[in-house]
């Protein structure tokens, strides 16, 4: 499949901030912390966006809130915000851009129940109110003068598909790109992205539109350009473990060459320096909790590349994801990808 002919030509813009290129990471809780964020930004990704924040939580000053919001030393930096109240979205978006954020995104696509029930309401939630959403929207933007983004799903169930809606809304306060994720907030992850259901929104806003979920491959991002209409795309749980993923997509976008998957001497080397970053960043007691989501995705994105048994790569997650010993971590990396390899030649 060959990329829109649209994609590759036209520089892409969040205000007066032109992005590298059409191949976006998505924020993502406990993932996109400042190590996977570099790593995969360096591996070519054109946008990385921090994980949600909750404005009230960043206000306050807890402190993993105001972790996430520091100024990373990559260029543009994102941080994404959510919550349900306008004076702490404000409040927060101030936070955040004296923190140094070049762009503040607003979450309204969350699903999880902890963000979206209780008193929270927040995230995709705000989908159910759009006078209030749009109130959050309005004081994130009299906040700063940094550009804000938006990143919401389809509706919050079938019968509430709004995005439309709300993107025009969101357009005409003042927002500066909108990202769509391809389900409602009732399917959470469920079924397939309706990437079609997208191209609502871009018939509805001229601002630069993304579209997200279920884009694990080179032709599904093509594909999901083409359905929607949109201008760039957001990989979220396509980059597990395979930080390269966002990377690959934007050069082959830009060149037609397809790229092989890293070999497997790559990819452990791509995972030791994650594994030793998120160590540092969070130190070693907490650093070792973080790091093991991030281990279990590289060894099953590495055994998928050698064509491992199965019992073979249970065998080695139970080993490298239980222990709590770095150097031994390190070593047994060096084995599982070792063993994996021979899988590969044999």
């Amino acid at each position: 499949m060959t990329a829109p002919n649209s994609a590759p030509h036209r520089p892409l813009r969040i205000g007066d901030i032109e992005i590298a290129n059409r191949v976006v990471l998505a924020p993502m809780t406990g993932i996109t912390d400042v190590p996977f964020r570099r790593l995969t930004a360096e591996l070519g990704a054109g946008l990385v966006v921090s994980e949600m924040t909750a404005s009230a939580d960043l206000v306050n000053g807890k402190p993993a809130s105001v972790l996430r919001c520091e100024a990373t030393g990559l260029g543009p930096h994102v941080v994404q915000l959510a919550g349900c109240e306008a004076r702490w979205m404000a409040e927060g978006a101030r936070i955040a851009e004296a923190s140094g954020a070049d762009i503040i995104d607003i979450n309204m696509g969350c699903p999880a129940r902890k963000v979206t029930g209780g008193t929270g309401q927040s995230g995709s939630a705000l989908m159910r109110d759009l006078d209030h959403a749009l109130k959050l929207i309005e004081a994130t933007i009299a906040a700063v003068k940094v550009p804000v983004t938006l990143k919401m799903r389809l509706g919050w169930d079938d019968n509430s598909i709004n995005a439309p809606e709300l993107a025009r809304r969101a357009e005409a306060a003042g927002v500066q790109l909108i990202t769509v994720h391809g389900r409602t907030r009732c399917q959470f992850y469920k079924g397939e992205a309706d990437w079609r259901a997208v191209r609502a929104v871009r018939e509805a806003v001229a601002v630069p539109l993304l579209v997200n979920g279920d884009i694990t491959s080179y032709d599904r991002a093509v594909t999901a350009l083409e359905m929607s209409g949109a201008d760039a795309v957001m990989i979220g749980r396509g980059a597990y473990g395979r930080p390269w993923l966002p990377g690959q997509i934007a050069r082959r976008f830009e060149t037609g060459i397809a790229e092989a998957v890293p070999t497997l001497a790559v990819q452990l080397g791509h995972i030791r320096r994650l594994y030793q970053d998120i160590l540092s960043h969070y130190g070693v007691r907490v650093g070792l909790r973080h790091a093991r989501k991030h281990l279990g995705w590289s060894l099953d994105a590495a055994a998928a590349s050698g064509d491992a048994p199965d019992a073979a790569l249970k065998n080695w997650k139970q080993t490298i994801l239980t222990s709590e010993d770095p150097a031994f971590v390190h070593r047994q990396l060096g084995d599982a990808f070792d063993d994996f390899a021979w899988s590969a030649a044999a």
